[in-house]
């Protein structure tokens, strides 16, 4: 065995350290998950609920166009105003975005818990497919694994 699988704690410990020192230093995190077998790949921001607002995540997406969704959504959110469940709006050069609730944050955004505990709010960032269709959509074309919806739709979708 390594050093790191004979002790994990120490390496979660680093990985946690790493992640306060970045959002020190920015306001936020990023965490990721590549794609693993049937998984899709997935991130969400850690630490923006230090300002009182709720984290992100994205499904479903590679994890460095992830990463540069959230880090622009994060900082429009930062800036200016957090987008309701069920908005639809598109970043310049993004995917269109539809807004959606997500149910037991804890549960996913498992980081983000453990350094500001299981009360945290999230919001999730769900892509339509280049032909504009959603994951709710039988016609929907994801990467494998498909973009899992953490909660339910708002209705009906505002613009």
């Amino acid at each position: 065995m390594c050093w790191d699988c004979d002790h994990p704690a120490s390496r979660m410990d680093q990985h946690l350290a790493t992640l306060r020192r970045c959002i020190d230093a920015r306001g936020w995190a990023v965490q990721a998950m590549e794609r693993a077998r049937a998984h899709p790949p997935w991130a969400y921001t850690v630490g923006l609920s230090l300002r009182g607002l709720p984290e992100l995540v994205v499904t479903g997406m590679p994890v460095l166009e992830a990463g540069r969704l959230l880090d622009d959504t994060a900082e429009h959110v930062a800036h200016s105003c957090v987008p309701s469940p069920g908005r639809r709006f598109a970043l310049p050069g993004g995917p269109l975005l539809e807004v959606v609730r997500v149910e037991r944050p804890w549960a996913h955004l498992l980081v983000s818990a453990r350094l500001f505990g299981e009360g945290i709010k999230a919001l999730q960032l769900v892509h339509a497919d280049e032909a504009g269709r959603w994951p709710w959509e039988p016609s929907y074309e994801g990467v494998a694994g498909g973009q899992p919806v953490l909660g339910v739709r708002a209705s009906p979708p505002s613009g």
